[in-house]
């Protein structure tokens, strides 16, 4: 029974933080800041992933987008006597 009842206390705990977490940053949204802003924490931006710049000759699935290292099979096409040309995604 103890249990039961530090787990409601710990969930009761959870919920007010979120609301008070989500009036918090209505208030700033209202205000025209973001919450990270005013309290001084950095936020991660995510990035889009890079659009593929070239495709595989026989299995179009496989792209690259021409950042990182170079995936085999672009290896072994630019080997096999290819041009960087020859396996890029015309748009």
């Amino acid at each position: 029974m103890q249990k039961d009842i530090v787990k409601a206390i710990a969930t009761f705990e959870d919920r007010q933080k979120a609301e008070a977490r989500t009036k918090v940053e209505a208030l700033a949204r209202d205000l025209g800041y973001s919450l990270a802003e005013l309290v001084g924490t950095e936020v991660k931006t995510t990035r889009m992933p890079a659009a593929a710049k070239y495709r595989h000759p026989e299995n179009p699935s496989l792209t690259w987008s021409g950042r990182g290292r170079k995936p085999q099979w672009f290896v072994e096409a630019l080997a096999a006597g290819k041009t960087t040309g020859d396996l890029a995604i015309n748009q």
